[in-house]
């Protein structure tokens, strides 16, 4: 009884109850009680009463009710702040926050560890606040820095003008199960983090990315489904790799579907000109991912499926690359950067094989010379190392200023390119998603793909060899032709 009455607005009930949860509402039924104006005050008093008292855990918000806040959120340590599914946490109109101040932050500016954001809707009001650009850093939904443990999942953040989750100097951060519809800039922003993890995420970009790092390593992205929209609000690639400093020698980027973007399904830039030593920057390994439709975007010449420089021994293996815009694969620059941030040195190795490229577009600006299956525009500093990949139908070409000698050059024979079913046909057996069906025909790229690599995942028969596409070396990869 005396904590309730240090803690004069904590209802006298919290003190009685064991449950480590505080509950908000907008009915009156809560521990705390919001009216649908100026909402942060009542939200950010249970956050404070979690935070200071160790039995309890969890901030609840009840729907359904949107919750108007007109300052930010503060979370502590050990804390969950998790919602109903139609409880709405909404940015109020004409906030004037000043930029990089977010909806949700961390309580202490030295950094707080073990927080979860969890299972309701974050409107960032967009139509709300017209005085201020998208992608300023303005009205981030969530802004992090010093942060361990951190994982924001089950969420629904949308219509934002800034960062779905904006984490600097950040260590174990799991972003997954959520759905983000045109916020202002990135979907996920990991800046100088360590130990990231993004998996079964849909989002559609606007703005800009995604999913974004920069300087940060050990990284996973990974069934993740990205597209964008056909605006020239609609942002840039679907996944940023972006380096200047440090150390980015584990990013891990598979099982993904990126499809429809304006800018390139995946940007790899590095600019490191003070150390760029290809120690630092190397072995990204892009795998059993979709593209289609990448590069939309009418206005910039760097679209594509996978544009990349400065990076040595990436390895892009086992993905589907179909009407991309402009090119699937490049080493390239974009041209609103100075040559001078092109890495010196003898050279970076980008490794392509067992990958399926088809039906390449021409790029909308400046179309005159593109539509080639892979392209190495560095050829001073940058080369490729090609091989066992399928190459079918590019508008102008398959190669331009790089070859292979072990590419095959036919149709691949998926079941329905045209929805996208990019599994192969086989004689043997084709994974049909319930069963495996028999076709009267057998793909070119069964048993065709990269010697060395490892196939012991295919199931039997898998002709003691990797199959080209991205089911190669899955448990749904087409069974063998023989």
């Amino acid at each position: 009884m005396v904590s309730c009455l240090i803690l004069a607005s904590v209802p006298v009930a919290l003190c009685q109850s064991p449950a480590p949860t505080v509950y908000v509402s907008g009915d009156g039924s809560g521990d705390f009680n919001c009216d649908g104006k100026d909402d942060h005050v009542q939200i950010n008093q249970a956050l404070k009463f979690v935070a200071g008292n160790s039995k309890y855990t969890t901030v609840h918000l009840k729907g359904p009710f949107t919750y108007v806040i007109d300052d930010t959120l503060l979370i502590g340590s050990n804390t969950i702040l998790e919602g109903d599914s139609n409880a709405v946490l909404k940015l109020a109109n004409n906030a004037g926050w000043v930029t990089m101040k977010p909806m949700i932050q961390q309580m202490s500016s030295s950094g707080n560890n073990n927080i979860v954001i969890r299972g309701f809707e974050v409107n960032g009001n967009h139509d709300g606040n017209p005085s201020v650009a998208k992608g300023k850093g303005y009205y981030n939904i969530i802004y992090f820095t010093n942060c361990k443990s951190v994982t924001v999942c089950d969420m629904y953040m949308h219509d934002g003008l800034g960062d779905g989750l904006r984490i600097k100097y950040g260590e174990n951060i799991k972003f997954y199960d959520n759905t983000i519809y045109k916020l202002g800039h990135d979907g996920l922003f990991a800046i100088q983090c360590e130990n990231v993890e993004a998996w079964n995420n849909t989002i559609t970009c606007r703005t800009n990315s995604a999913l974004r790092i920069w300087n940060s390593n050990h990284v996973k992205f990974h069934d993740n489904l990205i597209d964008s929209f056909y605006h020239w609000s609609a942002g840039g690639p679907g996944i940023q790799v972006e380096k200047s400093a440090g150390i980015m020698d584990d990013v891990e980027i598979y099982n993904n579907v990126i499809h429809n973007t304006y800018g390139p399904g995946i940007w790899m830039f590095n600019y490191d000109t003070s150390s760029a030593t290809k120690d630092k920057e190397k072995n990204i390994h892009i795998h059993h991912n979709i593209f289609y439709n990448t590069g939309t975007n009418p206005s910039i010449t760097w679209v594509g499926g996978i544009i990349t420089g400065g990076f040595e021994d990436t390895v892009i293996e086992n993905n589907i690359f179909d009407g991309i815009y402009h090119t699937a694969i490049a080493n390239m620059y974009i041209n609103t950067y100075s040559p001078a941030y092109v890495p010196q040195g003898d050279g970076f190795t980008t490794i392509v094989r067992n990958n399926i490229i088809v039906d390449t577009q021409k790029r909308t600006k400046s179309p005159s010379g593109t539509g080639y299956g892979i392209v190495n525009y560095l050829p001073e500093t940058h080369s490729f190392s090609i091989s066992y990949n399928c190459l079918y139908n590019n508008v102008v070409g398959n190669y331009k200023s790089c070859t292979s000698n072990t590419d095959i050059h036919v149709n691949p024979l998926f079941v329905n390119q045209k929805n996208h079913d990019y599994h192969l046909q086989s004689r043997g057996g084709t994974w049909n998603g319930k069963t495996w069906v028999k076709y009267k025909v057998s793909s070119p790229c069964i048993d065709a793909g990269y010697p060395s690599s490892d196939y012991s995942k295919e199931p039997e028969d898998n002709g003691n060899r990797i199959n080209i596409g991205r089911y190669g070396n899955t448990i749904y990869a087409s069974k063998s032709k023989h």
